[in-house]
């Protein structure tokens, strides 16, 4: 018994060691925030990094989110801060107060969150937000996104590190950790962990995922060979935004950080696929969301746009107009979104 309980703290050992230095490659001692779910993954998250605060004096704020799309939202929450409070980790509950989304919950809940997380980041001048993506997460988002015809951007996996805003980065140290490894850690050290009831629930797409992934295991298409195919088609996002981003220097003027002009000449001059990444990552830019709108909705306005008759459109919070030889996009005007509740 003393030797199995040698060998599991020489993995949590070996496996700390391996997330401090992705962190501290990344913030150094640069405070930061940590996005708490209550899950397995995003506790064992919140217990490396009380360790790497202990070491390097980074202030942390723990934060947890109240979405109030379930009625258990809020008692969730509140276990998931008894938790930590448990392991003298002091945490805050960020609750939504507007709308609560009825159809596609789960992508409508995620955007939620980062909305919460991002505004109270903001307010607390923090730059750095870690969250609990794990390798596992990789291979679930590039199945969804291979059934959804995803491209080269969309299959490549996710980054270590993206800037969310100008002002927030969202750093993900435990994206080459396995999500039972975490299981463990957490259940050795915090004793349980909250499992969310939609994990089951097999209307999500993920869900059913995870039963397709474990049929596709059994034929042989592990996921060593998954991880291997993400990173392959990274290095290809790579080429391709090398080529994008010269596009863009080339064809487009930024009259803002919520306007710019496209010149037509880039239907003409560059490939397919260089513009539907530039007209995404411009949509993004300017209305100043992470995520752009999805492919076939961004691939749909860059046919109208060709067309003689294309006047204006509106998508992903931006207005798209045709003058003459230009595209212009601007931010769209929309009403401030409520303000964050914390507790």
């Amino acid at each position: 018994m003393k030797r199995k309980n040698l060998i599991a703290k020489r993995k949590v050992k070996e496996l700390y060691k391996k997330f401090e230095k992705i962190v501290l490659r990344n913030i150094k001692k640069a405070n930061f925030a940590v996005a708490v779910s209550g899950g397995a993954d995003s506790l064992c998250l919140s217990y490396f990094s009380k360790l790497y605060s202990k070491k390097f004096k980074n202030k942390i704020y723990f934060l947890i989110i109240n979405h109030n799309i379930r009625k258990e939202s809020y008692p969730e929450a509140l276990k998931v801060k008894k938790i930590l409070h448990k392991k003298k980790i002091n945490s805050k509950i960020l609750t939504w107060k507007g709308k609560i989304p009825k159809s596609n919950i789960q992508g409508k809940a995620r955007n939620l969150r980062y909305e919460l997380l991002s505004d109270y980041c903001s307010n607390k001048k923090i730059k750095y937000l870690m969250t609990a993506h794990h390798e596992d997460d990789q291979i679930e988002n590039f199945y969804i996104r291979l059934l959804r015809g995803s491209g080269v951007t969309g299959l490549s996996s996710m980054l270590e590190i993206i800037n969310y805003n100008k002002n927030l980065n969202i750093l993900r140290p435990l994206l080459s950790f396995k999500k039972n490894e975490l299981q463990n850690i957490t259940l050795n050290y915090f004793g349980s962990y909250i499992k969310d009831p939609s994990n089951e629930d097999k209307k999500f797409l993920r869900v059913r995922i995870r039963q397709f992934r474990k049929d596709m295991i059994k034929e042989g298409f592990d996921d060593s060979k998954i991880i291997k195919t993400i990173d392959n088609l990274l290095s290809a996002k790579k080429a391709i935004d090398f080529y994008k981003d010269k596009a863009l220097y080339k064809h487009v003027t930024f009259l803002s950080k919520n306007s710019c002009v496209v010149n037509s000449k880039i239907f003409t001059e560059e490939s397919k696929e260089i513009i539907f990444k530039s007209f995404s990552d411009i949509l993004s830019l300017i209305s100043g969301t992470y995520y752009p709108p999805r492919s076939a909705k961004v691939l749909n306005l860059i046919n109208r746009i060709k067309k003689i008759k294309y006047n204006k459109s509106t998508l992903g919070g931006c207005i798209i107009e045709k003058k003459e030889d230009f595209i212009s996009i601007s931010k769209e005007e929309k009403s401030r979104l409520p303000i964050n509740i914390e507790k």
